[in-house]
């Protein structure tokens, strides 16, 4: 998956009228984090639960570097936008827990056996969840897509 098919991607979703901002942020960074193969992705209407942010999404990767990676992703894209992050937090260590604060939305991504210990969900299980499109989760752009049926999930 290219950069540049990530940004068209990230560009479309912040213009999409559906998502009035700031959950047009929300839901940029649930399709990154969706076609970094992150899992458990859940975007969290927090504005009659916290204080601190409008929206918390949360999603999970099988280990910290493809955390780090699907960070450092939305990080770059967003400043792409013009957008800076009030807050980084664990991504210069291998952690399991980076946090991403652009104030009206805080993304956490999560090494997967962390977010069991935080137990975010629990916290916050009376929040209501905002339905991600399924097709946020991992696609592949049709210029990689090659031969056989056309569902464009030919990875062999």
């Amino acid at each position: 998956m290219s950069r540049e098919y990530v940004t068209k991607e990230v560009q479309a979703i912040f213009k999409d009228s559906n998502f009035p901002e700031p959950l047009n942020l929300a839901m940029a960074s649930a399709w990154i984090m969706g076609n970094f193969k992150g899992i458990n992705l859940k975007v969290l209407d927090m504005k009659d639960k916290s204080g601190i942010a409008d929206l918390f999404v949360l999603g999970s990767a099988s280990n910290p570097t493809q955390a780090a990676a699907m960070a450092e992703e939305i990080s770059f894209q967003m400043r792409n936008l013009g957008i800076e992050a009030i807050s980084r937090e664990g991504l210069k260590h291998s952690t399991d827990w980076i946090l991403l604060d652009y104030g009206d939305v805080i993304i956490h991504v999560f090494h997967e056996p962390a977010r069991l210990v935080y137990d975010l969900d629990l916290l916050y299980k009376n929040a209501i969840s905002i339905e991600i499109p399924e097709s946020y989760y991992f696609s592949t752009p049709e210029s990689d897509r090659r031969g056989g049926n056309d569902d464009g999930r030919n990875y062999f």
